[in-house]
């Protein structure tokens, strides 16, 4: 069975987590993307923004997704960000192990708490530092407690105790106060632990679950005290080791913050973090819920359609052959009338004659009935008469069918004939209309087939969107330029003044290596070195990189001088009186010379056909050559960046496979532009 909410141990290890890594952190902002979902936007120095997702009566953990936010945030939200946004979050708290979270937040109106219930429907509830209800998500009278706004904030009744200060001899007494119950059922409400946690406490200790309280010996009161104890340390104190659980057909069971022993056997899925794990299990539960939903709907939708249909068509059937029975039946009757018009017409004069002679209609009757007995024709071929209309019924040939006396008999196998040939047209419009109803059916039959397959391929179609919506937390070095080397060394160099000042004062290690090309207006260019001596090629592809991006490619030099230097070489501090600008540095003692570095760049692409990824990067020639052999250089010159963008992308789509051309083509020109100094040169083939 899938995991539906949280668990006291859930809540315990995840807010330990929560406190280890979200701690004063910022409130940047709140969003609520359904209506029992919050996501804070945290923010701390040097750090990712943190997305934290809570869910009433659900779930918590922090997200590394995106997730999609109304055009206009609920009033709840709202009331939120007045009173939270910009506070600092200062503690994380679970009361006396409850399915209770409350988030301690610094702000310009004081301390304020956020409660978060996880237990039933679940609650957000906002409290002042007088302990005064200022928000909540939901309002209500309760027979313990209420949540009215500037009442008293009282926490739910503890349904049971709080395991961490229960005694053995407290749990003993309180187990066997439930005399003949089972032990799991009565574990489970005595500490309110979940039946889960119950059970596994009782693996651990080696005792069947459905042991009663009253036979339980003082040993098993001790194995259950150890094992309870043991789960407890996991949770609070002990590393935990989160994973998700699955079965055997890969689909997503359950989400622990450590191993259980009740799914020793099952395959697991270990992750980083309980909150990852989290993130993981409840984006794909949810989306895979949501696809099946909908499809759901649609077979189902598709499911009454088709047998509407199919009852359309017993019909149509049932209608088609009794009108073909009556078509043929008519025209048989008037081939009975012609081939018996002399005894037909003996049959009526018989009964006009009598008529005439003064008899009633029922004697005549009685006479002809008394003929028939005797097989006197054409008397047996008699049935009945209705002496209101004048018809009588006859039986020839196994058709019954009434004469008109007011009618010649050939009139009335002609009426006979007539019926027939309109029952056939008829005939000929229930066929198509059945016709009709078969292929409608046949094509509902086959949406719902093609919705049933879909019910079965959208959560992994989902999946992939979801996949999609995958935050990628930039790396620090990414805010500036930078390329990896031909033998692997990172770097990285400023885009402005702001981003040089940057790169040096915070980003620069005394054993790293400092270029920069000796033209004014050129950033500086650094080499992550880790401790490593870097290569002559890393140097030379730096010294290229420094050059490349200094003015001398505005000024369309083809070559200039570089230098490099250790970071202890540079300092803010010129001579007496001089002006050192902001991302500007003295450079002090001897500089090492790279002399007539060349200007050019190279734009290389690698395409990953089977996922239909492309990967632009750009650099030192070298540097990119050892990555892809589809590239492109780029020397200064004067072609302007929209023609030169274009050319770039055209001349790379002309150096790979034709079936990898489409891909690239979607690539916008703007992945080309970051790479091109100055954003403007000419484009050679080499």
């Amino acid at each position: 069975m899938q995991k539906k909410e949280f668990t006291s141990f859930d809540v315990a290890a995840i807010v330990r987590e929560l406190k280890e890594t979200t701690m004063d952190s910022r409130v940047s902002n709140i969003y609520q993307s359904d209506s029992k979902t919050l996501i804070f936007k945290l923010h701390k120095p040097d750090k990712p923004t943190f997305g934290l997702v809570m869910e009433a009566g659900k779930r918590l953990h922090l997200t590394a997704y995106t997730v999609e936010k109304p055009a206009v945030p609920p009033a709840f939200c709202m009331a939120l960000r007045k009173y939270l946004r910009n506070g600092y979050l200062t503690n994380i708290e679970q009361p006396e192990f409850e399915r209770i979270v409350v988030f301690l937040f610094k702000t310009k109106m004081g301390i304020l708490r956020l409660i978060l219930e996880l237990f039933g429907d679940g609650n957000f509830i906002l409290v002042s530092e007088k302990c005064e209800i200022l928000q909540a998500l939901i309002y209500k009278r309760m027979r313990d407690r209420n949540i009215l706004r500037e009442e008293k904030f009282v926490f739910a009744p503890s349904s049971g105790k709080n395991p961490y200060n229960v005694s053995g001899a407290e749990l003993q007494d309180g187990l066997r106060s439930f005399g003949d119950v089972e032990v799991v059922r009565a574990l489970a409400r005595f500490l309110s632990i979940g039946g889960i946690h119950a059970e596994e406490v009782l693996l651990r200790a080696g005792i069947d679950k459905t042991k009663s309280c009253n036979t339980l010996t003082t040993a098993d009161f001790d194995a259950i005290f150890d094992s309870l104890h043991s789960l407890l340390s996991q949770a609070s104190k002990d590393k935990l080791e989160p994973s998700i659980v699955l079965d055997e057909s890969g689909k997503f069971i359950d989400v622990v913050p450590f191993k259980l022993k009740r799914y020793e056997g099952f395959p697991l899925k270990p992750l980083a973090s309980f909150s990852e794990a989290l993130d993981e299990f409840y984006v794909r539960v949810s989306a895979v819920e949501k696809a099946k939903a909908v499809t759901s709907v649609k077979v189902e939708e598709l499911k009454r359609e088709a047998e509407r249909l199919k009852r359309i068509i017993v019909d149509q059937e049932k209608t088609l052959v009794d009108a073909e029975a009556k078509a043929d039946r008519d025209r048989r009757i008037g081939d009975v009338i012609y081939a018996h018009v002399g005894e037909l017409q003996e049959l009526l004069d018989r009964f006009l004659n009598a008529k005439r002679n003064g008899k009633s209609w029922g004697q005549i009757v009685s006479e002809v009935l008394t003929e028939k007995k005797a097989s006197v024709k054409p008397s047996m071929f008699f049935e009945s008469f209705d002496a209101k209309s004048l018809i009588v019924e006859v039986r020839l040939d196994d058709l019954r069918f009434g004469l008109d006396f007011e009618r010649s008999l050939y009139d009335s196998a002609g009426e006979f004939y007539i019926r027939g040939k309109r029952a056939r047209q008829k005939l000929e419009g229930a066929k198509t209309a059945l016709e009709e109803t078969r292929k409608k059916l046949a094509e509902v039959e086959a949406k719902m087939r093609a919705a049933e397959a879909l019910e079965h391929a959208a959560p992994t179609e989902v999946m992939e969107e979801v996949t999609k919506r995958k935050i990628k937390h930039k790396e620090w070095f990414e805010r500036f330029r930078w390329f990896v080397s031909s033998d692997d060394f990172l770097v990285v160099a400023g885009k402005d003044a702001v981003s040089n000042e940057v790169l040096v004062k915070k980003h620069t290690e005394p054993n790293d290596i400092v270029f920069h090309a000796d033209v004014v207006g050129a950033p500086f260019v650094v080499v992550k070195t880790e401790g490593k001596e870097p290569t002559e090629q890393c140097l030379r592809e730096a010294g290229e990189f420094a050059a490349a991006f200094s003015r001398g490619w505005r000024e369309g030099f083809g070559s200039v001088d570089v230098y490099w230097i250790k970071p202890d070489q540079l300092s803010k501090s010129g001579p007496s009186g001089e002006y050192v600008p902001h991302g500007g540095f003295v450079v002090s003692g001897k500089r090492n010379w790279i002399r007539n570095v060349p200007l050019r760049v190279a734009i290389g692409v690698a395409v990953n056909a089977e996922e239909g990824v492309i990967r632009i990067g750009g650099g030192p020639v070298d540097s990119v050559k050892t990555k892809t052999n589809v590239y492109v250089v780029v020397v200064p010159g004067d072609q302007n960046s929209k023609e030169l963008l274009k050319q770039v992308l055209r001349m790379l789509v002309a150096k790979i496979p034709k079936e990898q051309r489409e891909t690239i083509l979607k690539a916008s020109t703007e992945q080309i532009r970051e790479f091109i100094p100055y954003n403007k040169g000419r484009a050679i083939q080499e």
